[in-house]
């Protein structure tokens, strides 16, 4: 028999959690700790487990997120036409939604399902009673209405898609977003040396005078007691970053990076670029078994630009992946060309959504689109 159960703390989970979930670090007991303990203010967490018969088969990660048009939308300059859009994208978002997955990362770190033991549609079916059962909580409990409903980042080869019955019986729209920016790393690629040996006369010459834009600015690993001590000035490079953005859905709390090292310990990463003694640029990797995961980062705008620090992050998360065997680098979305540029190939991504109002949901498709523009770039070819 098929049954499941949602937990409100990971603390409560069973054992066979993390041995269901050993795939994906993101899943793991542990990283759900950090996140708990350092997650946006206006996330609440919900753990769903999935049984048949006394055996664990499946776990999800749902999300509820409150989402306020002042979060939603930063303080960029507008026309008067993108503030009308913005406006009525408001009326259709704002308020409470339940996000199948996890918002502060790109990509699919949201279920798993054993196959073997469980049909797809039996794990979805239980999905979609948990999620009936966590709607009905937040309202008995908080007295918040669910808005809307999303399914996050499923790649277009994913096994999901094969549930297209039980999505349409269930009103929501597949709605593609911005691609995840990854790089394969070859196997011919034993030192950042090869990796450069690969790349064609063009990007070898803009690799070394990115390399030489650096000047006296050197990438140090930060320990737990370093991110501790530089909490506050990680956290302004970050919010550098992260105001910049035209749409967002959270704001990171600012112990959210000493959280994830505490709890990941050599699974979490933290690279600060020191200019002297000034803290100008940091990125954050995850270890993600043979995977590496690039994460936040966040830099000081008046050396961006002289000193390339974005271009240089992005090559030092390469050599990173490539000294330590990992057979992927996973950019995430955003800043696609200039990513391109370094070897990443974009994999489109979807998303399966609906709105709990019936005229708003007709619509979701259409908004969704306004709110999330598909992008020019030009496609970069880096190598020989």
């Amino acid at each position: 028999m098929i049954h499941f159960k949602v937990y409100k703390s990971f603390d409560n989970l069973p054992d066979s959690w993390n041995t269901v979930a050993e795939h994906d670090v993101f899943l793991q007991t542990n990283y759900l700790q950090a996140l708990y303990a350092a997650s946006p203010n206006n996330i609440q967490w919900f753990y769903v487990v999935v049984f048949k018969g006394d055996d664990l088969v499946g776990v999800v990660i749902v999300q509820r997120v409150q989402l306020y048009v002042k979060d939603i939308f930063r303080q960029t300059q507008v026309s008067c036409l993108k503030t009308f859009i913005r406006n009525q994208v408001s009326k259709v978002l704002k308020g409470n939604i339940l996000v199948v997955g996890n918002l502060t990362h790109t990509g699919q770190h949201g279920l798993f399902v054993n196959l073997e033991s469980i049909s797809q549609t039996e794990f979805f079916e239980a999905i979609f009673s948990a999620l009936s059962d966590i709607k009905s909580d937040i309202k008995r409990s908080q007295n918040k209405t669910i808005r809307a409903i999303m399914f996050k980042d499923y790649f277009e080869n994913d096994s999901i898609h094969k549930n297209k019955t039980i999505f349409d019986s269930e009103k929501l729209h597949k709605v593609y977003v911005q691609p995840n920016m990854i790089l394969p790393v070859k196997a011919n690629w034993l030192s950042m040396e090869d990796y450069i040996s690969d790349l064609n006369k063009k990007y070898r010459d803009r690799y070394k005078r990115a390399r030489k834009k650096l000047n006296s600015i050197k990438p140090v690993e930060l320990g737990l007691e370093d991110i501790k001590n530089h909490s506050e000035e990680l956290y302004s490079l970050y919010l550098n970053v992260s105001k910049n953005a035209k749409f967002n859905t959270f704001i990171l709390p600012q112990n959210h990076f000493y959280s994830l090292k505490l709890h990941l310990k050599d699974n979490f990463k933290v690279y600060g670029y020191y200019l002297k003694d000034k803290l100008v640029g940091f990125y954050t990797l995850i270890l993600n078994n043979s995977t590496l995961e690039t994460y936040f980062l966040g830099y000081d705008e008046a050396h961006q630009y002289p000193n390339q620090l974005y271009l240089n992050m992005l090559y030092d998360m390469l050599r990173f992946g490539i000294e330590n065997k990992f057979k992927t680098v996973v950019y995430a979305r955003t800043a696609m060309e200039i990513k391109s540029s370094v070897g990443a190939k974009a994999k489109p991504m979807v998303v399966y959504m609906k709105h709990t109002n019936l005229f708003l949901n007709a619509i979701l498709k259409l908004v969704f689109k306004l709110m999330n523009p598909s992008q020019a770039w030009e496609v970069r070819h880096p190598f020989k």
